[in-house]
C-alpha cells in the first residue's frame, strides 16, 4: 500500500512519538532510583514532615498502618532498581525512620510459614511474581546489590499455593550487569 506523503509523514510521526514517549518513560522510571540519594540527603528523621517525604519521593506504592499511629510508606524501585524503601511517619506527622529494606538482615527475617503480606511488609513489592504450576509454587523475586561481592543479585521467596513461605534463595541476577557478555 502506498500512502500519500502527508499520510506517511503522519504515520511515521505518530510511531516516532509513541516510541520516543516509551523511551522517555523508561528513562524516567530508571532515573527515579538515581534521585534517591539526593532525596535521602534532604530528609532528616524527627524533623522532615510527611509533606517533605512525598515532595521528594512522590506518592507511596502502599501505606502500612503500624501500632501507635505510625504509618509506613512503601517506595519500590523494582523491577530495575536494587532498593526498596520503607519510610515511617510518626503520629506527629514527622519522619521517624527511613530504611532501605533489601538487605541480608531483612532477608533473614523471612521464615517458612510466613504469609505473603508479612513478606511484602518487610521487603516491599517484588520485581517479579512467577507461578510454577507443575511444582505448585509461586516465586517472588527482588533485585538487590550484594555489597559483600559488589554484585547485583536476586533474592527469591518460594511460596506454596496458599501463599505461605516454603523457602528462600539467593541467586545471580541473570539480567544484571555482571551477567552481560562483552567483546
Amino acid at each position: 500500500m502506498i500512502l500519500p506523503v502527508p499520510a506517511m509523514h503522519q504515520l511515521l510521526h505518530t510511531r516516532f512519538h509513541r516510541r520516543f514517549a516509551g523511551v522517555l518513560l523508561a528513562a524516567g522510571l530508571l532515573g527515579l532510583s538515581g534521585c534517591d540519594p539526593l532525596a535521602i540527603k534532604e530528609l532528616e528523621e524527627g524533623v522532615s514532615t510527611e509533606a517533605d517525604v512525598v515532595a521528594r519521593f512522590g506518592q507511596p506504592e502502599r501505606v502500612w498502618n503500624e501500632s501507635g499511629g505510625v504509618r509506613t510508606f512503601e517506595y519500590n524501585r523494582q523491577p530495575q532498581g536494587t532498593q526498596n524503601y520503607m519510610i515511617s511517619i510518626g503520629p506527629d506527622g514527622k519522619m521517624s525512620a527511613l530504611r532501605q529494606v533489601l538487605n541480608p538482615q531483612n532477608f533473614s527475617r523471612i521464615q517458612a510459614g510466613m504469609g505473603v503480606e508479612d513478606v511484602r511488609r518487610i521487603l516491599g513489592k517484588p520485581a517479579m511474581q512467577v507461578p510454577y504450576e507443575l511444582k505448585r509454587e509461586i516465586v517472588w523475586s527482588w533485585r538487590f546489590l550484594d555489597t559483600s561481592e559488589n554484585a547485583q543479585k536476586m533474592f527469591y521467596v518460594v511460596f506454596s499455593p496458599d501463599y505461605r513461605v516454603i523457602r528462600t534463595e539467593v541467586g545471580a541476577d541473570m539480567e544484571g550487569p555482571d551477567m552481560r557478555g562483552g567483546g
